[in-house]
């Protein structure tokens, strides 16, 4: 697969995952969800995770398999969040590298195309869920509030390199 398909997400928001509608995910037959954490669902250098956060994770664990997929080593603040959620997680993945998430997958036991991957970066979360076949999905970066990131630098800098290469997609 060339790169700019690999670094296009299947679904661009315009909003943290917190409004994202879960009925579209259901609708397209996704059962399980991977989602990367920092940005995505805790604001940076923060442990504390919005109440809209919260409150979404807890309606998406009833519809969906919810899976805590991060390159952070921290097994503490990790585990905290899949704790409080009693979620299963990985810390230390290494995206873009697929190992991590293949065992994912296997413990899933779903086929690729049944899973999405929810993140705030192109050049991990999106690649790596790209290079195994899941529905790839891009959300802005949260903020403290559990808004928006109106800093989301480090995406406008991926989107920017992305098309570059020749990825195109409308955001």
């Amino acid at each position: 697969m060339k790169l700019q398909h690999l670094l296009r997400p299947d679904w661009v928001l315009t909003t943290t995952l917190a409004q994202m509608p879960l009925q579209a995910l259901l609708d397209r037959g996704i059962r399980a969800l991977v989602l990367d954490v920092d940005r995505t669902l805790l604001p940076r250098r923060q442990s504390e995770m919005p109440q809209v956060m919260e409150s979404w994770l807890r309606q998406a664990k009833d519809n969906l398999r919810l899976h805590l997929f991060s390159n952070n080593p921290s097994r503490r603040r990790i585990g905290a969040v899949a704790q409080r959620l009693d979620l299963p997680y990985t810390t230390s993945a290494g995206k873009p590298r697929r190992s991590a998430l293949r065992r994912v997958l296997a413990d899933l036991a779903l086929p690729p195309e049944q899973v999405a991957l929810a993140g705030d970066r192109l050049f991990t979360d999106v690649l790596v869920g790209n290079r195994l076949g899941l529905f790839t999905v891009l959300v802005k970066p949260l903020g403290p509030e559990g808004q928006p990131c109106p800093e989301d630098r480090l995406q406008r800098l991926e989107v920017s390199l992305a098309r570059l290469v020749g990825t195109e997609w409308s955001r």
